[in-house]
C-alpha cells in the first residue's frame, strides 16, 4: 500500500484531470486537480485481483446469484459499523446520485419539498430540482468553524409541503461526524413534520482517528421512515463502477422503491458487483485503515499550512478527504480569492456556492493524493496569498 507514488491520470478520460482546464482554466500540465471527490490512489489489491479474474475469464455476461455480494455488504456493516441488516433489504443502484434520484422519484411527487441542510453535496439539489421538486434549504450554523443544526429555525421554516429530507452523514463538504444527539434531533424533526429520511452515508468508512460514525439506522423510532444509502465507491476509490446500495427496512417504503426500480428496468453491472464483493473483506478493511491514516497525515499538513495564511481557515476534518476552506477573513470578493487559487496557485478546487446557502466564501479541496502533491498545493496557496503575511 504505497500512497506516495504519483499516478498520471491525464488523458485517461478522467474527469478530474481532463476536464479541469475547460471548467476552471487550470491546465493539467502544470495545475493541480483538487475538485472531484475521488482519490489519487490505486484501489486495494483485492479489488484489482477481482477485475483481473474477470479479464482472465474473458466473458462479460449477465451476473447471476448475488448472494455473496449481499453477504459481503451484510458482513461489512456488521464488522465496521455494528449494524445488523437483512440482505433482502438491499437495492443496488448505479451509484448514490442515482440512488438519490430514485428516492426522490419513489417517495415524492412533483412540487413536494425536499429538505437539505446546506451547504451540502451539490448533486442533491441538482437532482431534486431536475425532478420538479422544491429544494428547501435549511442552513447549518457555522459556530466558530464547526457546523451545527438549528432545529428551532428549521421548524419555523416548514410549510407542510415538505415530504423528504436528505441527510449527508458524515457531512460533505464540512467534514462533520454527527453526534448521536444530533442524529436524534434529525429523527425528532422528521417525526414532527412527517418526513422520510434519506441518509447518504457514502463517507462512513473515511472517518479520522478520534471520531466514530453512527449509522442513522442505529437511531430508534424512525424505522418506518428511514432509507439508508451506502457504497464502496468513495471508500475504495472505485467511483467509476457506479455501484451503490439503497437499504430499506420498512416494508412499505421497500415495496414503493422496488416498484419504481422494476418500472425503470434497472439492474446492476457485473463489474461493480465483483468489485464490491472483493472490497468488503478483511483485505479491504486493512487497506481502509491504511488509507485513512495516510489521509489524516495529509489533513494535518494541509490544515497547518492554511492556518498560517492570514484570513484563511479550514474546518476541522472529522471525516471525508475534503478540506472546506473559508476565505472570508481575507476581505476579498469571491472572484478575487478564487482567481488567486486558480490563476496564481494553479489549483482547481470546488466552488463553495455550488453547495448551496452558506458556501459563498468557501472552496473545497480534495486532499486524497500523494503527500508531495498536498505539500505542493500548500506551498502554492501560501505564495498566492503571500501579500497577506
Amino acid at each position: 500500500m504505497n500512497f506516495d507514488t504519483p499516478i498520471d491520470r491525464r488523458g485517461t478520460h478522467c474527469v478530474k484531470w481532463d476536464a479541469m482546464e475547460n471548467i476552471y482554466g487550470v491546465s493539467p500540465h502544470d495545475g493541480l486537480a483538487m475538485w472531484v471527490a475521488d482519490m489519487e490512489f490505486h484501489p486495494p489489491q483485492v479489488v484489482q485481483d477481482a477485475i483481473k479474474a474477470m479479464h482472465d475469464h474473458g466473458v462479460y455476461g449477465y451476473f447471476g446469484d448475488d448472494s455473496k455480494y449481499r453477504a459481503s455488504i451484510q458482513w461489512w456493516m456488521k464488522e465496521r459499523h455494528s449494524w445488523d441488516l437483512d440482505p433482502a433489504h438491499i437495492f443496488t443502484t448505479h451509484g448514490l446520485v442515482h440512488g438519490t434520484g430514485m428516492c426522490v422519484d419513489a417517495f415524492t411527487k412533483p412540487g413536494d419539498g425536499v429538505i437539505l441542510f446546506t451547504p451540502v453535496y451539490h448533486a442533491f439539489a441538482r437532482v431534486i430540482a431536475a425532478a420538479g421538486r422544491e429544494v428547501v434549504e435549511c442552513n447549518l450554523v457555522n459556530n466558530q468553524g464547526r457546523y451545527e443544526m438549528d432545529f428551532d429555525a428549521y421548524d419555523a421554516q416548514m410549510t407542510g409541503n415538505e415530504r423528504m429530507l436528505m441527510l449527508c452523514s458524515p457531512h460533505n463538504p464540512g467534514g462533520r461526524v454527527w453526534t448521536r444527539a444530533e442524529l436524534e434531533g434529525v429523527a425528532a424533526f422528521a417525526r414532527r413534520h412527517e418526513l422520510i429520511i434519506v441518509s447518504d452515508e457514502i463517507h462512513h468508512d473515511l472517518v479520522m482517528p478520534g471520531h466514530t460514525h453512527i449509522p442513522m439506522a442505529h437511531i430508534k423510532g424512525i424505522e418506518d421512515r428511514l432509507v439508508m444509502m451506502t457504497a464502496t465507491t468513495k471508500t475504495f476509490n472505485i467511483a467509476g463502477s457506479h455501484t451503490g446500495n439503497v437499504i430499506i427496512a420498512d416494508e412499505g417504503l421497500r415495496s414503493a422503491f422496488a416498484k419504481r426500480m422494476g418500472a425503470l428496468g434497472i439492474s446492476p453491472n457485473s463489474f461493480g458487483l465483483f468489485m464490491t464483493t472483493a472490497a468488503y473483506s478483511p483485505e479491504g478493511a486493512e487497506w481502509v485503515e491504511a488509507v485513512v491514516a495516510y489521509i489524516d497525515g495529509n489533513r494535518r499538513l494541509f490544515d497547518e499550512a492554511i492556518a498560517q495564511i492570514p484570513g484563511l481557515s479550514s474546518m476541522p476534518l472529522e471525516a471525508t478527504y475534503l478540506s472546506w476552506v473559508d476565505f472570508e477573513g481575507t476581505g476579498m470578493t469571491r472572484d478575487e480569492f478564487t482567481d488567486r487559487v486558480q490563476k496564481q496557485a494553479k489549483i482547481a478546487p470546488n466552488h463553495g456556492p455550488t453547495f448551496g446557502s452558506g458556501g459563498e466564501n468557501f472552496l473545497r479541496f480534495n486532499i486524497a493524493a500523494p503527500r508531495a502533491m498536498v505539500q505542493e498545493a500548500a506551498e502554492r496557496l501560501t505564495a498566492a496569498f503571500s501579500d497577506l503575511q
